[in-house]
């Protein structure tokens, strides 16, 4: 198996989030392992939080699952029931479908790093807490009531 160099992987910051949300990716930087290495059945990307930092606005998809590995540091797992501590070696998952907004925040002082695995996005992706729908059909963001942001994908 090919051992893949992250150096030669960018590490970008930032979001496709419309203003105001995309903001606050900013301390979020993810290296995009599919794009990379030439997969297209699922995603791999590393994600490294600063302290502060938030994985996405919290979140669910109609019709990708999602799994995270947490790598280094920690992380607060955010979602409907509560939340729950995810150290170095602890994983999560997401199934498609279900309407459980989840999302992780780094409220310690040292960044944290996980890996989270998913299938390219093709549906539709609810925001439970803002004013953000991902419309997968019209392959832009909407406010929940279809109206657009200024700013799309």
């Amino acid at each position: 198996m090919p051992k893949i160099d992250l150096d030669s992987i960018e590490q970008r910051s930032g979001s496709t989030y419309p203003q105001p949300f995309a903001a606050d990716m900013a301390k979020r930087r993810t290296r995009r392992f599919g794009p990379a290495v030439g997969f297209t059945d699922f995603g791999v990307a590393q994600v490294t939080l600063e302290p502060g930092g938030i994985s996405s606005q919290r979140h669910w998809h109609e019709s990708e699952d999602e799994f995270v590995v947490m790598i280094e540091g920690e992380a607060v797992l955010v979602e409907e029931d509560g939340e729950t501590l995810l150290r170095p070696g602890d994983c999560a998952s997401f199934l498609k479908g279900v309407a459980n907004g989840h999302h992780l925040v780094n409220r310690s002082d040292a960044d944290c790093v996980f890996i989270a695995v998913g299938r390219p996005p093709l549906g539709n992706c609810h925001y439970p807490d803002v004013d953000l729908y991902w419309d997968a059909e019209a392959g832009r963001f909407t406010r929940k009531d279809g109206t657009l942001h200024d700013a799309g994908r």
